[in-house]
């Protein structure tokens, strides 16, 4: 493994500590598919446990750091300055369907910055990873944006209930953490989505500008309401002008 640093390590570890509990829980989910109620409370339950167990391990070294997380919200502690951001299950309707497509995402942001990030699949075991000044890893490989020129050609990844209306080739996967790792590995050439959470993106973030990827200023004091688009440097205008009305 490529040199990283201990809080980036100890993200990791909470990953996959929690991608043990997920990935057994999904089996259960898909034999409730069948029952009339179907599995709601249980997943709901299964993120509940999931940030659970990332909470606990990221604060048996780190106890002063600050979290955000999507279940439990806001909690403040003595270090203000570095915070957790964490999503146990970043794409739920997935889980609740028994798609095997979500992952569990887990951010640091410094100040008004996130210097590191981890999105890890647990079903299909992958992991991506990057930090500030470091790069971009996919699996303990350097990971780089795609590099097509031509916007026809490329694919881009979208999410949330709005209708697009746009020439792209656009795919809706139902995880916005998958889709910021896929752009950051070069598998989607670009993402775009409005009315997004800081949980949702927050590791994405520092994984596309790692990879060597373009994405919009984000304002960190909001949690909520969020846009992203991001792509590769190339296709950046180009897509931002397709994205006109969007």
């Amino acid at each position: 493994m490529n040199s990283i640093s201990a809080d980036l390590s100890l993200m990791i570890k909470a990953a996959e500590k929690a991608s043990k509990l997920l990935i057994r829980d999904f089996g259960e989910v898909e034999k409730l598919q069948v029952s009339i109620k179907g599995p709601s409370d249980f997943v709901s339950d299964a993120d509940k446990k999931a940030e659970k167990i990332i909470i606990n391990e990221l604060s048996k070294s780190k106890k002063g750091y600050s979290i955000l997380s999507e279940e439990s919200g806001k909690i403040t502690k003595s270090d203000k300055n570095n915070m957790w951001i964490i999503d146990p299950i970043d794409g739920t309707t997935n889980f609740l369907h028994g798609i095997p497509h979500f992952a569990i995402s887990i951010a640091l942001k410094l100040n008004d910055e996130i210097v590191s990030g981890v999105i890890f699949d647990p079903i299909k075991n992958e992991m991506f990873y990057g930090e500030k000044k470091n790069g971009a890893y996919f699996n303990n490989r350097r990971i780089r944006v795609s590099k097509k020129k031509k916007i026809e050609y490329c694919l881009f990844a979208t999410g949330g209930k709005e209708e697009i209306k746009t020439t792209l080739n656009v795919r809706k996967s139902g995880s916005a953490a998958l889709d910021m790792a896929y752009v950051a590995a070069g598998r989607y050439d670009g993402y775009f989505q409005k009315n997004l959470h800081l949980w949702d993106i927050a590791a994405g973030i520092i994984l596309i500008k790692e990879s060597g990827g373009k994405i919009n200023e984000i304002n960190f004091s909001k949690i909520n309401d969020i846009e992203i688009k991001a792509s590769n440097n190339t296709i950046n205008e180009k897509m931002l002008e397709k994205l006109d009305n969007f």
